[in-house]
This record gives structure tokens, sequence and C-alpha cells, in this order.
């Protein structure tokens, strides 16, 4: 077997889209309203305490970019076993539910 190496210059204009961690990031502005909205209690559950902002699609599904009607404040963090943002990511029925809020979220705006 014989390899060729034929070299090609690299393009001299940069990425046009935005990457989806680009896309998907939840700026100030947008966890400020979530977190106004949640009242400082988990939005799926009701509890108190420490709360992180989650994506209630996946990063690559968002389109444009992340609004306050694709997050929600859930208890945390993400990587225990029982929270809501462990769930939300992690089981199907926990998906469903985010699916349902997300829907829930865009009627009332």
């Amino acid at each position: 077997m014989d390899f060729e190496l034929r070299a090609v210059p690299k393009p001299k204009h940069k990425r046009f889209k935005r990457t989806a961690k680009q896309r998907g990031q939840i700026t100030s502005d947008v966890y400020d309203k979530a977190l106004e909205r949640s009242g400082g209690y988990c939005e799926r559950c009701g509890k108190g305490g420490y709360l992180e902002c989650a994506h209630l699609i996946r990063r690559w599904k968002v389109e444009v970019e992340t609004t306050i009607n694709d997050v929600a404040m859930l208890c945390g963090p993400s990587v225990n076993t029982g929270t809501c943002h462990n769930i939300i990511d992690y089981t199907s029925k926990g998906k469903e539910w985010a699916e349902e809020y997300r829907k829930k979220l865009y009627k009332m705006n």
C-alpha cells in the first residue's frame, strides 16, 4: 500500500455557522429571567436550594440561540442521580416532562 500526501491550503474565510456549543450557551440575561420565573424554586419539583439552569432540549437542537423558553431552573447538580436536572437529562420520563414544559412555555409567550 502506497500512501500519497496531498496538501490542501486552509480556506481564507472563517466559520460562518455558530457551533452547537455557541448556540447553546445560556446568557446571563436568559439565566436571570429563568431564575425570576422560577422564584428560586425548582420548576419541576418545587424544592428550594441549589438550582441549575438546564436546557429543555439538547444544545445541538438549538437553531439560533438559547432563549428563556428553552431552559428551566432545576434542582441539581445534573450528575447526581435523583435530581430533577439529572432526571430530564437521562430518563425518558424526564425528557417527556421537558418537552411538555417547553411547549407550555412557548404557549405562554
